[in-house]
């Protein structure tokens, strides 16, 4: 049964009326005559530049080279310690950029050599091109003294916004001498996205970041106290009779991979010792118009190279990964937004969730992506448009019974389609925003399907936002509403109801009620924040929200509890200008409140934060949390409202100077809560580079801590002040030790070799068992006290006795060891086309013992039973003229 793929139909634009007042308070941050101008001049009789980085061709003496650049730091405002010249050349295809980077001294240029979009500490230039001319947005090429190429997409309007997902094909070359180094650039109009005119404007800023001197230097440098990036760029003029390229590329692909298992089983038909597999498939990315551009993929490539990091989960929740997968990754910043996690990507070919029983079984570890298709840009009225859809495949299991020696097949997943289309107005002088999103899945699930009890049959989400800046973006009003829909069998939207979500079934919600017999949960959100986010000394918000209990997101998006009532007030001291001995420093103070829609109070707390940098950049940060006593409607999971202690955290934080190349930050936890319960944990990141081509880094970390209410189970038997079951806790005292380690040797900036290696260690042990005394009481009934036993057997389980209930609690102590590493060649042997060559190993073991770590568990983990994957990937680039 083929899933409907959701439609979204927008109308008209989005218009949002605004007092004349208000108008009148909305700055453009200096008026457009006043901006820097910087002109290209057009290649003619001339040849187009040769790619080398000497800027000795004939073209570049008729260029209009700038040197009108200012320091944001060492000291904001000063004139640069070396000069800086830049210029722009352009023909019908390309365009081209030359930089000559003077040093204050020779030898003083810093160039490593580093993967690309990887910069460290190495010197670098950068060129941020608003070529949309939207004053919110731009696209940013820079290169290193080493050659290494950077590209980035901004999104928003502040300068740290960095979108590294985007990846246009694009060549650069650098040279260094004596005097300095020399960077040349050529960027194909058909990597750019434009509007269509017969004369181009662009918004252009120029940086220079200069490690070897901590000096950062700017062709329009926006002050630390000023708020605006894209808004406040200088104007590229000149580029005249371009027009946007059809933009038509094809990268077709080959792989293969084969999966070595250790301990192999030899009666498991599913696994023959290797496991080969081969794919082949291919994306296809075209323009349509000026301004819009198509990408779809067929039998996708979306494998992982970097393993998701090993985790303990002992709470409700699920944990949360990010996305690495290219196809989601780029252009990801059209398709957010709403106000909420309304998109998800990784919900998109996600592991499959029904199951199969037997002796063996061959469980598809994703769902199989038939084809996803994207649509994105903006248009010249600005309107940014973004709009996927996505269509998985139905998945089986494979089981084989020897007994009986019979092959089966289970359904584990439906045949899915996922829609997603989100629009975003920019207006007003001040580059204000206003917004409009839609999602929507439907699942190919027949009434009376097995899979029917476990996943809704349709969803579906509206949801709209507004960001209304004035006074020059210092004063930010932003809101945003949002609906969701859920449809499906009525056991699929008992799950929901019962999900750690929301827990409609609590014995003493007075609020919410829960309905067996349901086939639809509807719900909503709505929030507001106000801030002041620009001046010198003084900054502020003011935030809330109302979720109420049935708004769910999570088959496309993500939503870990709903049913809250959210307000959050904060102050913000900050001093930007260096003195004696502080380079920057703020303080700052948050008073947060949460209810849930019954208004029961959920959390009182707050904080206090310091941070601050000195005068030799080694920065550091001091954090103090306190939360007052409260009521909990989660921690009994799906029982009465149970009480949480008083509890205290401080957090500390020392690094040094980031553009060293050695690097090193300590960090420190510790906290208490007023039950008995501690924390504590150190961690550290340590990177160095002993060769221009080799760098590593170590991020070691150990945490203990003791939670005094673990939940653990419930069961029936209980007590009338629980509402007749036991909801049963233990203290947990867990232990944990990990370290990230990278390595990377780059032999050029093409070809990479990069390892990743993750060494993880983690256990529990339980003490003092025991189950709520009363409703809305933090207070346990410990047992072995007040008439009650509790006998620990052999194979670490309990054997309780209360009364004439006699029941047994599993053992659950844990002890989880992990070692997962990568080891990636990849080689850009022509632009835009890449091998990679991956070795993958996943070892593992886990064991029924709650023994704090030591250093040898790290050695077991090393040496546990696990599984190789070795793969290999090629991609050919084919832009179609």
């Amino acid at each position: 049964m083929l899933p409907r793929l959701p439609l979204v139909v927008a109308v008209g634009c989005l218009a949002l009326p605004l007092p004349s007042s208000l108008w009148g308070q909305l700055a453009d941050g200096g008026a457009e005559a006043t901006r820097k101008q910087l002109r290209a001049v057009r290649i003619n009789a001339l040849p187009a530049p040769r790619l080398d980085g000497r800027l000795d061709d004939a073209a570049w003496a008729v260029a209009e080279f700038t040197a009108d650049f200012t320091a944001k730091q060492p000291v904001e405002g000063a004139a640069p310690l070396g000069r800086t010249e830049a210029a722009f050349l352009y023909d019908d295809h390309a365009l081209y950029i030359g930089a000559r980077m003077l040093g204050a001294r020779p030898g003083d240029v810093r160039a490593l050599l580093t993967r690309r979009d990887q910069w460290g500490s190495s010197e670098v230039v950068v060129f941020a091109l608003d070529s949309y001319l939207d004053r919110r947005t731009a696209y940013a090429f820079g290169v290193t003294a080493a050659g290494v190429r950077i590209d980035f997409f901004q999104p928003t309007d502040v300068e740290g916004s960095r979108d590294f997902g985007y990846e246009p094909v694009w060549d650069a070359k650098a040279s260094v001498d004596s005097t300095g180094w020399v960077a040349e650039l050529r960027i194909p109009f058909s990597q750019l996205r434009f509007n269509h005119r017969d004369v181009q404007v662009w918004g252009l800023n120029i940086s220079r970041y200069v490690p070897a001197r901590n000096e950062d230097l700017f062709w329009v440098m926006v002050p630390r106290t000023s708020t605006g990036w894209s808004s406040r760029f200088g104007n590229l003029v000149g580029i005249e009779g371009i027009r946007p390229s059809r933009r038509l590329e094809l990268l077709p692909y080959a792989a293969g991979n084969a999966t070595a298992t250790g301990n192999r089983d030899p009666a498991n038909p599913f696994d023959d010792g290797r496991n080969l597999s081969a794919r082949m498939g291919g994306d296809l990315k075209m323009g349509l118009g000026p301004n819009l551009t198509v990408e779809a993929t067929v039998n996708p490539d979306f494998g992982q190279v970097e393993a998701d990091p090993a985790q303990v989960n002992l709470t409700a929740f699920e944990t949360i990964f990010s996305e690495r997968r290219p196809f989601f990754v780029e252009g990801h910043d059209l398709l957010d937004g709403g106000g909420k996690d309304y998109f998800y990507s990784r919900r998109i070919g996600a592991p499959p969730r029904g199951g199969a029983s037997a002796r063996f079984v061959d469980r598809p570890l994703n769902s199989t992506i038939l084809g996803a298709a994207k649509l994105t840009g903006r248009l010249r009225s600005g309107l940014a448009i973004g709009a996927l859809a996505a269509v998985t495949d139905a998945e089986s299991a494979r089981t084989y019974t020897p007994g009986a020696g019979s092959f089966g097949s289970v359904p584990v997943e439906p045949r899915t389609g996922y829609g997603v289309f989100r629009v975003r107005k920019q207006f007003g002088p001040n580059q204000s925003t206003g917004g409009l999103m839609l999602t929507g899945v439907n699942r190919g699930l027949a009434p009376g399907d097995p899979l029917a009890a476990l996943a809704t049959r349709d969803a579906y989400a509206a949801a709209t936002d507004w960001n209304l800046r004035f006074s020059g973006g210092r004063y930010q009003l932003s809101a945003y509403t949002g609906w969701t829909l859920v449809r499906g069998d009525a056991a699929a939207i008992t799950r929901l109801q019962r999900s750690s979500a929301r827990y409609f079934q609590r014995p003493d919600a007075t609020h919410v009620r829960f309905d067996s017999t349901r086939t639809a949960l509807p719900g909503y959100v709505y929030g507001a924040r106000f801030e002041k986010s620009g001046g010198r000394h003084w900054f502020w918000s003011l935030f809330a929200e109302v979720e109420t209990p049935g708004h769910e997101r999570n088959d496309l998006g993500r939503l870990q509890t709903a049913d809250n009532f959210d307000t959050n007030v904060n102050l913000r001291y900050r001093e930007n200008r260096p003195g004696p001995t502080f380079y920057n420093y703020s303080i700052s103070g948050t008073v947060r409140n949460n209810w849930n829609t019954g208004w029961v109070k959920q959390v009182t707390g707050g904080s206090l934060d310091l941070s601050a940098t000195l005068r030799n950049y080694v920065s550091f940060s001091l954090d103090l949390d306190l939360n007052a006593r409260a009521l909990s409607d989660r921690v009994t999971r799906g029982g009465p409202l149970m009480g949480t202690p008083a509890n205290w955290r401080l957090d500390g934080r020392v690094g040094s100077n980031s553009r060293l190349t050695t690097v090193g930050e300590l960090e420190g936890q510790y906290g208490r809560d007023e039950l008995g319960g501690w924390n504590y944990e150190v961690s550290m990141e340590f990177s160095a580079r002993p060769l221009g081509s080799v760098s590593f880094s170590v991020d070691p970390g150990y945490a203990r801590s003791l939670e005094p209410r673990q939940y653990l189970t419930s069961r029936s038997a209980g007590r009338p002040e629980t509402y007749g079951r036991r909801y049963i806790f233990g203290a947990v005292e867990r232990s944990t030790l990990s370290a990230d380690i990278r390595a990377s040797y780059v032999m050029s900036p093409d070809l990479t070799l990069e390892l990743y290696a993750q060494p993880f260690v983690s256990t529990g042990r339980y003490s003092r068992f025991g189950e709520l005394g009363a409703a809305r009481s933090r207070d346990l009934r410990l047992y072995g006290e007040g008439g009650s036993s509790i006998v620990r057997n052999a194979d670490g389980s309990r054997t309780v006795t209360d009364g004439l209930d006699t029941f047994t609690l599993a053992n659950p102590d844990f002890t989880v060891r992990s070692f997962r590493s990568n080891l990636v060649l990849r080689w850009e042997w022509r632009r835009g086309s890449t091998l990679y060559l991956v070795w993958q190993q996943n070892r593992g073991s886990s064991l029924a013992l709650g023994d704090p770590v030591t250093p040898r568990d790290w050695w077991d983990a090393f040496t546990a039973t696990g599984d190789n994957f070795l793969a290999v990937k090629l991609s050919y680039w084919l832009p179609v003229d």
